[in-house]
């Protein structure tokens, strides 16, 4: 990363209209304050490649998720989309899962690879566990996962999937104190140990309940530093945002291989 420099880059000119230069993921976040550990989407420390945020005015946790209407929520996600587009970051992507509903949107205005929810994997996980098996979803809350949101983001609602509700389901009280916005303090706190024991425990419990799910995918941005303790603990395939932001990532800008023959 620090080493010599790339001498394929010789000669530099103007893409399209972008500002900025060696940019990454653009990721657009909702306008809410809570806290993220390190793999927290919302976390820029632990990305090994640059992230650059644009907040979606207006658009909280409660417009997104809760609200049965989501109309007011297109017009500040695309005009996010398009600021990072301007600034010139290579792809775009999101910190909920819940964004799937707007994943033809965005990918429509803009043209730069979109990744608007870490459901998008879903697909994919299906073709590799096979038709046997189901792809376990554990999303925030349960009740609030439409089939739209799933269609959006070509999931058919009758495959082999199923879905559990961290929130919802399982009340992982740590999850609740910081995205549930009926109930969290006015300063929403965490703390990590007992969000990864609340976390196992709700994957645990899930696969115990459902027979046949070959896979997990951790739909919240906020699950992704449990990741590794979860596949630990259930000994399964797992996905997360941070599978989906890596690969996002290494799309738009492929790395070098160097070795031997």
């Amino acid at each position: 990363m620090n080493g010599n420099r790339d001498l394929g880059i010789n000669h530099i000119v103007t893409r399209k209209n972008h500002t900025c230069y060696g940019m990454g993921l653009g990721i657009m976040v909702l306008d809410d304050a809570y806290p993220g550990f390190p793999g927290d989407v919302r976390n820029a420390s632990a990305f090994p490649y640059p992230v650059q945020y644009e907040i979606c005015k207006g658009v909280d946790n409660y417009t997104l998720v809760w609200e049965p209407d989501k109309t007011p929520c297109r017009d500040p996600i695309l005009q996010a989309a398009r600021s990072l587009e301007r600034m010139g970051c290579r792809a775009i992507a999101a910190e909920c899962g819940y964004f799937a509903y707007f994943q033809k949107d965005v990918a429509g205005s803009v043209d730069v690879p979109v990744f608007m929810s870490s459901l998008l994997q879903v697909p994919f996980i299906q073709q590799v566990i096979g038709p046997k098996k189901k792809v376990g979803i554990v999303c925030a809350q349960k009740r609030f996962l439409t089939d739209t949101h799933l269609i959006n983001v070509g999931i058919d609602p009758d495959s082999n999937i199923a879905v559990a509700g961290a929130l919802d389901e399982y009340y992982c009280a740590d999850f609740v104190n910081l995205w549930d916005p009926e109930n969290r303090p006015d300063r929403p706190e965490a703390y990590y140990e007992k969000s990864e024991d609340e976390m196992i425990r709700t994957c645990v419990d899930f696969i115990d309940s459902i027979p046949g799910i070959g896979a997990l995918m951790l739909e919240c941005t906020g699950m992704q530093p449990f990741a590794r303790a979860v596949q630990r603990a259930t000994d399964l395939p797992v996905f997360s945002w941070g599978t989906l932001l890596d690969y996002a990532y290494s799309v738009v800008a492929h790395r070098d291989y160097y070795g031997h023959v």
